[in-house]
């Protein structure tokens, strides 16, 4: 028997394949899934553990499509991708522990200034940029917080994770996606495995969900590859202002 009404499973399935679709490109798959889970009458806690079961294939998915392209060599990404693992599980942890109301009042104003960044600094192309930090300096530095706040709170790690890989690591749009989704993965990975101990995961939807989360981040990863930066750069943009507006929403109720 699943957990919900079979119409809400196959609404829930549908906005899952829409969310695998657009994160496996510019992230904020969980602005689709999140709100979705709780219009089906699921509460938060609930809510968000599903949604990093389902989000963990996409992400999954995602990451093996950029690596057989050669756009992310999983290998050398070992390092960054287990310290994710681990602050990932740390910010559920966190989640658990300590209020968040704060990072609701900061992020949108953050995830605006992400946006501008990507609609009007010019020369971001998949070309290749100057290496600011060294791989693991990048990795001490700067995926532990980011992982972190995944775990914690969620939304925009993607867009946090693409400014850093693009302004910090030198990397090209597309090569920064690629290795944005490895380190996702890990990071979902870990907060999913924090909430599967507290057994607040709705099981049986969580993987129909995955199954179309799965494919939809297939066909997103294949399009971003195919269309590069022109399709990357303007639904980066549309994503995060709409993760800012639904978390202005959230504040001013």
């Amino acid at each position: 028997m699943l957990e919900l009404a079979p119409y809400l499973v196959a609404l829930l399935v549908l906005a899952a394949f829409i969310a695998g679709f657009v994160d496996a490109i510019a992230g904020g798959g969980g602005l689709i899934t999140v709100p979705a889970l709780l219009l089906a009458g699921v509460d938060p806690v609930t809510a968000l553990a599903t949604n990093k079961l389902q989000g963990t294939f996409g992400s999954g998915t995602a990451t093996l499509a950029y690596a057989r392209a050669g756009l992310v060599d999983l290998s050398s990404q070992g390092p960054g991708i287990a310290v994710a693992l681990v602050f990932g599980a740390a910010g559920a942890v966190l989640a658990h522990l300590v209020p968040v109301e704060g990072l609701r009042i900061a992020m949108p104003v953050i995830l605006v200034a992400v946006a501008l960044f990507f609609a009007f600094k010019p020369g971001l192309t998949d070309a290749d940029r100057v290496q600011r930090l060294r791989p693991a300096t990048f990795t001490a530095l700067i995926v532990p917080p980011i992982a972190l706040y995944d775990g914690l709170f969620g939304p925009g790690t993607g867009s946090f994770f693409m400014l850093g890989f693009v302004m910090l690591a030198g990397y090209g749009v597309t090569k920064a996606t690629a290795h944005t989704k490895a380190l996702n993965f890990a990071s979902n990975l870990g907060s999913l495995a924090v909430f599967a101990f507290a057994g607040a995961i709705l099981i049986k939807t969580g993987l129909l969900m995955a199954l179309a989360q799965t494919a939809g981040a297939a066909l997103g990863a294949r399009m971003a590859m195919n269309r590069g930066a022109r399709l990357i750069k303007p639904l980066l943009v549309v994503t995060s202002s709409a993760m800012a507006a639904r978390l202005l929403w959230q504040v001013l109720g």
